[in-house]
């Protein structure tokens, strides 16, 4: 079996789709965050520029977060990382089973 961590065209493929999940996340971020200002505005008023940055920052930040790791997720699995666990895993234990 070859190793798909040594393939740099599939290398590029998981890359590319990385990217492209983070394009996504950047831009749901960006909407989760001007949901909530608008939320809180429309609940309490006006408020402070403070108030309106510190949540743009954290509700950007956190959506963002959540995304970058789920990204990083499909990235380990899409390159080849897992199987590589998996297998290295398997050569220490062979009596191991794999599903646990």
């Amino acid at each position: 079996m070859a190793n798909d961590l040594d393939d740099p065209d599939y290398a590029a493929f998981a890359w590319a789709r990385f990217r492209w999940l983070l394009k996504i996340m950047g831009g749901v971020s960006i909407v989760a965050a001007l949901v909530a200002l608008g939320g809180i505005w429309w609940w309490i008023g006006s408020m402070n520029w403070i108030i309106a940055a510190a949540t743009l920052g954290g509700v950007g930040g956190s959506v963002m977060l959540g995304g970058v790791l789920m990204a990083l997720v499909f990235l380990s699995n899409g390159s080849g990382h897992d199987a590589a666990v998996d297998s290295f895993n398997a050569e220490r234990d062979p009596g191991r089973d794999p599903r646990e």
